[in-house]
């Protein structure tokens, strides 16, 4: 297993959990974090992990950009870091063949909020909120912020979320359309784990190709749409899961499927 400095990873039981490891800056991303991020994202399916976590240690999720991570903000060249650092983890986290959930603990803001929204499925802490804070700082959203919110919750709340950078709760998120759940917080950890353990279990093949369905289809028409589910599903009939659970449904039982 790999030892990093600004994150830890776990693997066990086929699920790797990607804990965001600066608590005292709370989580902010620097240039390391997002390094060993885009690494461990890309290295887990290797090691035989089925699912993806990334959540945060201590009482946030992710601050955004550290803006101490270099002599003085003013001297950041956002454009290089954009795409030179921040970038190759988003695509990451998009490529990867396993589910990434998403397990907001805390506060999300600006690029925080936008790696959180990244992944494919976000579970939030009650007490957690998403913040696209980069107006108050004469910026405009960016890690993907401009890309998901519109199409998880609509021109109008993407546009006002966007201008007033006012926090959005994990309800009104989940009311929203732009995560998948927000939990109690006594219940949180249990049921993030519940969700990735339910993930653990299931058709990888099947799994990795919804990803990119659904992923590809919002940049691409109908025909070519129907093009690549019949492509992607093609491959998921020849998988050994397949036939599991369509002997399983016949004999009306629970699939045990082996991901592959």
């Amino acid at each position: 297993m790999k030892q990093y400095q600004a994150i830890r990873l776990t693997i066990e039981d086929a699920i790797a959990v990607v804990y965001l490891d600066r608590p005292d800056r709370m989580n902010a991303l620097n240039t390391q974090m997002r390094a060993e991020i885009t690494d461990a994202v890309r290295c887990v399916p290797e090691q035989g992990a089925r699912v993806l976590v990334i959540t945060g240690e201590g009482r946030a999720f992710c601050s955004g950009q550290d803006l101490s991570d270099t002599e003085t903000a003013a001297a950041l060249d956002l454009e290089r870091v954009l795409r030179d650092e921040y970038e190759p983890m988003l695509r990451a986290i998009g490529d990867c063949p396993l589910p990434v959930i998403a397990a907001v603990n805390g506060p999300a803001a600006g690029a925080g909020a936008n790696l959180a929204l990244s992944a494919d499925v976000v579970i939030a802490a009650e007490s957690a909120y998403f913040s696209q804070a980069f107006t108050r700082i004469g910026l405009m959203p960016d890690a993907g912020g401009s890309y998901w919110l519109p199409r998880q919750i609509g021109m109008a709340k993407a546009m006002g979320a966007a201008l007033f950078a006012e926090p959005v709760s994990a309800r009104q998120a989940d009311a929203w359309g732009m995560i998948w759940e927000a939990v109690a917080d006594d219940a949180f950890a249990a049921r993030w784990r519940e969700r990735a353990e339910h993930l653990a279990r299931g058709p990888l093949v099947a799994y990795r190709n919804l990803k990119r369905a659904i992923r590809q289809g919002w940049e691409q028409g109908l025909a070519a749409q129907l093009d690549l589910e019949a492509h992607l599903q093609g491959e998921c009939g020849e998988t050994r899961d397949f036939r599991e659970g369509v002997v399983a449904f016949l004999e009306k039982r629970p699939p045990h499927f082996e991901g592959r």
